[in-house]
């Protein structure tokens, strides 16, 4: 889970036009956070942006995959799909996928917020 200090520079300054960056060393890989929320990992040089089924099925048609931390091998994934090395390269298009993953976190940052309740 080696992520090289050259690739996560490249990665924020692509993505800090679009929201302000914080990025946090995790694991041996990298969490990213926009406007205090988890919506990216950074791993093995690769990005994944966090997703439900609202944008899964932009990184499924561009032939991308789920981050599984353990290897393909150990079948467990997160909800997390890499993002095309071709969406990087592309600011417009990267601001589009950048507010949908950010719009999935606020969602399930709602959810689990709605989920809590009074322990008695």
């Amino acid at each position: 889970m080696a992520v090289s200090q050259d690739y996560r520079r490249e990665v924020v300054a692509r993505l800090s036009p679009f929201v302000p960056i914080v990025d946090k060393s995790m694991f041996g890989g990298v969490g990213l956070y926009g406007d205090g929320l988890f919506f990216a990992v950074l791993d093995n040089d690769r990005t994944y942006f966090k997703v439900d089924n609202t944008n899964r099925p932009d990184f499924e048609a561009a032939g991308m995959g789920p981050f599984m931390p353990f290897g393909e091998d150990a079948g467990y994934q997160m909800g997390y799909y890499e993002l095309p090395p071709a969406v990087l390269a592309d600011e417009a298009a990267l601001g589009e996928w950048v507010a949908k993953a950010l719009d999935v976190a606020r969602r399930k940052k709602t959810r689990s917020r709605q989920g809590r309740g009074r322990r008695g």
